[in-house]
């Protein structure tokens, strides 16, 4: 194989790439996102300089399915969001993600620097309820549970304020920045890349959209330390389904200052 072939692959191994070139298109991705208070210190702890907490002390709990993903196949992922400014901006931080399969997990870590580690969550209809759960190494460490489809979505839940169009709202929301911390090392053991990416969605179908009471259970894990962002109170919860793409990122700042 020549130098072009090899710069024309889109990910490793040689033999059998891990993934295919983006962007990348999600169809019926479905969310449960649970809202709540947590600690101003322990959400400060996770946020990378330069962001900054956004004032809000609120945290989001994330349960995704993702049935129909181009590159990546079926998989599903939970994890930990915080609303955080950048420069003024509001901006969210991925603090921690995990799923359940190689190919995306390959993908978010090399490109865009989603912290991703191998778990198994799982988002599923439990009678009438939905049910976001997250095992790590045999061990239960999130359950979120929420009404299943009971208040169609009529607020904006952040500023809890009456809305004419709900569904343009959430868009607003999704096309909000997203950040994430990129860390690879060097072959020698140095930084290779340290940066904050950014990414923004596009193409967003909303197919449906629901609000309403929701419970978060997180349980203290050494290696899946999602309870490390201690629930104080729960906001309330937001179940929705959609269609999007994830594009490449950006850099948005660079430790190393190579850029």
């Amino acid at each position: 194989m020549n130098t072009k072939d090899i710069l024309n692959l889109p990910s490793m191994p040689l033999a059998s790439p891990s993934y295919p070139k983006g962007p990348y298109r999600f169809i019926d991705r479905e969310y449960l996102i649970i809202t709540y208070e947590s600690d101003p210190a322990a959400i400060r702890a996770q946020l990378p300089e330069p962001l900054e907490p956004d004032g809000s002390n609120t945290v989001l709990y994330e349960f995704i399915k993702m049935p129909d993903s181009s590159g990546f196949g079926s998989y599903t992922e939970s994890g930990i969001v915080i609303p955080a400014s950048y420069q003024g901006e509001a901006v969210n931080f991925t603090s921690q993600m995990y799923l359940d399969i190689e190919s995306p997990i390959s993908g978010g870590r090399e490109i865009w620097g989603f912290p991703k580690k191998l778990a198994q969550p799982t988002l599923s209809t439990q009678e009438d309820t939905l049910t976001g759960t997250l095992d790590y190494a045999g061990e239960r460490v999130a359950m979120g549970t929420m009404r299943y489809k009971q208040e169609q979505l009529t607020y904006n839940l952040h500023d809890e304020v009456v809305c004419t169009s709900c569904v343009d709202t959430l868009t607003d929301k999704m096309m909000t920045t997203q950040v994430n911390l990129k860390l690879i090392p060097d072959v020698d053991g140095t930084p290779a890349i340290a940066q904050l990416v950014a990414y923004n969605l596009a193409d967003i179908d909303i197919k449906g959209a629901w609000s309403g009471p929701a419970r978060l259970h997180l349980i203290p894990h050494v290696n899946a330390p999602v309870a490390d962002l201690p629930v104080k109170q729960v906001v309330g919860g937001m179940h929705f389904i959609a269609d999007l793409t994830l594009p490449y990122g950006r850099v948005l700042h660079d430790y190393l200052g190579t850029k």
